[in-house]
Order: C-alpha cells, then structure tokens, then sequence
C-alpha cells in the first residue's frame, strides 16, 4: 500500500512539475526542443521542481482524506490552499484555473460545497479531474458502483459540477481501481471499460453525453493518432491524452514525457498520466532524480505515509 500511494502522489507531482515550465507552449515548439528533464523558470518563472496547483490540490484532498471523506473540509482545505499557499510548492499559489477560484469564492461567501462549482456545459475545464486521484484509495474496497459514482460526482462538484466533468473523473478513478488490483495497463483499461459501461447501461444518463466518450469506453484509444489527440483545458481532452500516454508507451518517463510534450495544458496532462503511471510501473520505476529535486519531497513522503496507514 505504501508503495502505491508514494507511487501514485510522487507520480503526479513529478508530472505536474515537468509541465510546469512549459505550459501553454505548442506541441510543434516542444517538437523542437523536447522536455526530457527539469526546467527552471519558464513560464511561471519557478524554480526546477515545482508543482502546480494540480498537485496542491491533489495534496489539499488526501490531506483531507486522511481523516474520511467529509466534503465540506476537502473545500476548506482547498480555501485554505487558495488563501495562504497551503500545500503550494513554494508556500504561495501562482497559478489557479478561473472555474476552481469562481467556486472557492463561491465557498469563502458562504456556498455548501455541493453547489459551488460550475454545472453549465462551458465549466467542464479539467479542474477536479486533476486532483481526483487520492479518491481511488478510498473506494478501492466499495463494491457499490453506484456509490464510488456518487462520491466522485461530491468530490468533483466542489469546483466542477457538470455531469461531464464527473463522469471524466468517475472513468478515471475506475483505471486507477483496476490499476491497484492488477498493474497490467491493458488488462487493467479493458476491465475499466467494462465496469463502467455496465454502470452505464443501468443508469438513464443523457446519451449525447455519453456518446462522448466513445472513444474511451468503446475503441481502442491506443490505435488514435498523435494529431487527433488533443492536450488543451478541456477535460475531454486531458482524459483522452492521458490515457493514450498511458497505453502508448511502456515506462514511467516515457509516459509523463509524452505527456508533456503534447503541449498546451501540459502541467495538468502530466498530472493525471503520472498518477496513473505511477500506479502502474510502482514508485521504483519513478527516476530518483525527478523525485530528489522535487518541491516538497519530504513532505509529500510524510502524507503518503499518513495516508497509506489511513487506507491500509
């Protein structure tokens, strides 16, 4: 267990750090000069190492897991990241996506929690996907599909509440599930697939919705094209590009560098195709490199520990 939860928060961490430096770059510009280490300032002119809000956030909910789940303290924790840096790279917020600060200053006002984010079709940014992970350790063990469904939706709804942006994060941590019965990537994707359309065929969800996500519950997304993968915001999107990097690639390194390189939002598809990496291929398979230089090594070692004697 230890393992697998230093494997699936160091994972993250080290993506979103690798993408930091180059957000909003091209894919053809990345092309040119590839990441294949650690940058230094860049974008967010931050130091080698540092990790976005994606992780903070990523954090702020394990954090908050290790006491159960309670909804309303995850929100506290993340007002508390909004407004003092808790859990930043560098004790201070530098980036923040203008869905996830609508809705922690729709909590701060005095919103519940399960009303605050967004739910009109143009709020599905990828803003709870990328710190939905630690969940998964949670619901490894509920046998109720209906259940794990529901808690994603809570999670996600504090600051993305639209049906698309929690069924992106349901599909996500159902991978990840799977990934911590069997690492095996294929066979932990097709039994994914499976669980999650029975779950679908038994519920009267809006089938336009569904339908797009075809490619992932339905196709072989591994046999798409690089040039039909798309690494923007959307969540969609950083769902399809993570997993394709996931399933395309045979390391850890190859996977979150692939990642990353696909340009756009490439703190965030790092994100989430390192966390499950992580998962995949184990914390041993993460380069120590990565891991030494990363902000807050010491720190995030320390809540995995807590989380994993939580979860044990």
């Amino acid at each position: 267990m230890i393992d697998q939860v230093k494997a699936a928060f160091f994972g993250a961490a080290v993506g979103d750090a690798l993408g930091v430096p180059v957000e909003f770059m091209s894919r053809a510009a990345l092309s040119r000069n590839p990441v294949i280490d650690y940058r230094g300032y860049g974008v967010w002119h931050q130091p080698p190492g540092t990790f976005s809000d994606d992780s903070s956030l990523f954090f702020c909910t394990a954090e908050s897991l290790c006491h159960g789940f309670d909804v309303v303290d995850v929100a506290n924790q993340f007002v508390r990241w909004y407004q003092q840096g808790y859990w930043g790279a560098h004790d201070e917020v530098f980036d923040i996506g203008g869905a996830t600060r609508a809705a922690l200053t729709r909590v701060i006002n005095g919103a519940s929690p399960a009303l605050s984010g967004g739910f009109l079709e143009h709020d599905n940014g990828n803003g709870s996907l990328m710190r939905i992970l630690p969940i998964a350790f949670y619901l490894r063990n509920e046998p109720s599909m209906r259940a794990r469904f529901d808690t994603v939706k809570d999670l996600s709804a504090i600051t993305h509440g639209h049906f698309r942006s929690v069924m992106a994060c349901f599909v996500y941590v159902e991978l990840a599930i799977q990934l911590l019965v069997d690492a095996d990537i294929p066979v932990a994707y097709a039994r994914m697939q499976t669980r999650v359309n029975d779950f679908i065929a038994e519920n009267s969800f809006s089938p336009a919705e569904i339908q797009l996500f075809d490619r992932i519950l339905k196709a072989d997304l591994s046999s798409v094209s690089e040039q039909d993968i798309r690494s923007s915001g959307y969540v969609l999107d950083t769902l399809e590009s993570g997993l394709w990097c996931l399933l395309t690639t045979q390391s850890f390194d190859e996977a979150v560098l692939k990642a990353v390189n696909l340009g756009e939002d490439t703190d965030t598809t790092g994100t989430v195709t390192g966390g499950l990496a992580g998962l995949a291929y184990g914390y041993g398979a993460i380069p120590t490199h990565w891991i030494h230089d990363l902000a807050k090594r010491e720190a995030i070692g320390k809540l995995a520990e807590r989380f994993a004697q939580r979860y044990m």
